[in-house]
């Protein structure tokens, strides 16, 4: 099966045991200190859930909602051994990615309490929360990087006698943000100076025209293939911002499932300041595909051959 083609399969990895190892070793290295005393991680259990890794659509999407349960162990100021329990109901790819709630914290003291002991407690209550989240924001991108490469497939020959990864253009949207740019161009020139030319790729995935919409537009989908921060209303003459604004414009007119003619910039020394293109995104859906077309007008005239590797690359 082609590589274009096999990569639009959805394909899962169960990777629970690995995530057990890697949050057991990654939070009980948390070390806070304070004037109250000091707080560390003694152990952690993850009792319920499971954690996979999964590709659809020629992308990577990161599947896991977890129970976890934290031992933690500390000294008050005056030297006070303490202890305590801490519950965790949902640790999972919506609260940390989609942002959709908050994280919960069910605290146990389990040492008798005293004016420092409940320092140290209140001290840990405010101050472990954040270490921890900053660790649960590290760990998509350390499950991808670890297991990614057995999902993805390609056409040249790799040492495991899988071929190693390779993704089918995406998104235009996406195609020049991350690659540098090698050719010099002038940085202060107005739009009436700039000869400019047309790029037009084309795609064909297994996946339907409403989806492939949503993928390019949806505000909480975006970064599952762009991998970076993205602003996106999805409505006409609303700016947009992908790659942690690498790539910005404005949205013109949406169709769903049919069309997206949007202006678009690349937020580089590279690219001519103040110049838009306009990114026509099509959609033709047929019975068991849908052929996406990009055609981006406006680049500027020495920049054709980059941003056809990039819309290629994608």
């Amino acid at each position: 099966m082609p590589s274009s083609t096999a990569n639009w399969h959805w394909k899962n990895k169960n990777v629970t045991s690995w995530a057990k190892e890697w949050f057991e070793r990654e939070l009980t290295a948390i070390v806070i200190e304070g004037t109250e005393g000091n707080v560390t991680i003694s152990s952690v259990r993850i009792e319920d859930g499971d954690v996979e890794l999964g590709q659809r659509k020629s992308k990577l999407i990161t599947i896991y909602d977890i129970q976890m349960k934290v031992d933690w162990r500390g000294a008050t100021s005056d030297g006070t051994d303490v202890a305590g329990k801490l519950s965790i109901p949902e640790v999972s790819h919506e609260i940390t990615l989609d942002k959709l709630s908050d994280y919960v914290y069910n605290w146990t003291l389990d040492t008798a309490s005293s004016p420092e002991v409940n320092a140290l407690f209140a001290f840990v209550k405010t101050r472990l929360p954040p270490a921890l989240e900053a660790k649960f924001a590290e760990f998509p991108v350390a499950l991808i990087d670890t297991h990614g490469k057995d999902l993805t497939v390609s056409g040249a020959p790799s040492l495991s006698g899988t071929p190693p990864p390779s993704t089918e253009a995406i998104s235009a949207t996406a195609a020049s943000a991350s690659t540098t740019v090698p050719k010099p161009a002038p940085v202060k020139q107005s739009q009436t100076n700039i000869n400019t030319s047309s790029v037009v790729k084309e795609a064909t995935f297994m996946a339907a025209s409403d989806d492939l919409f949503g993928l390019f537009t949806d505000e909480s989908r975006i970064p599952s293939w762009t991998r970076a921060p993205a602003q996106s209303a999805a409505q006409a003459d609303t700016e947009y911002s992908l790659f942690g604004g690498g790539v910005k414009g404005k949205y013109v007119s949406l169709t769903p499932g049919k069309e997206i003619v949007q202006t678009w910039a690349l937020q580089s020394p590279t690219w001519p300041s103040e110049h838009f293109a306009t990114l026509t995104t099509t959609f033709e859906q047929s019975s068991d595909s849908t052929k996406v077309t990009f055609t981006l007008d406006g680049v500027p005239k020495g920049m054709e051959d980059e941003i056809t590797r990039n819309l290629e690359g994608y």
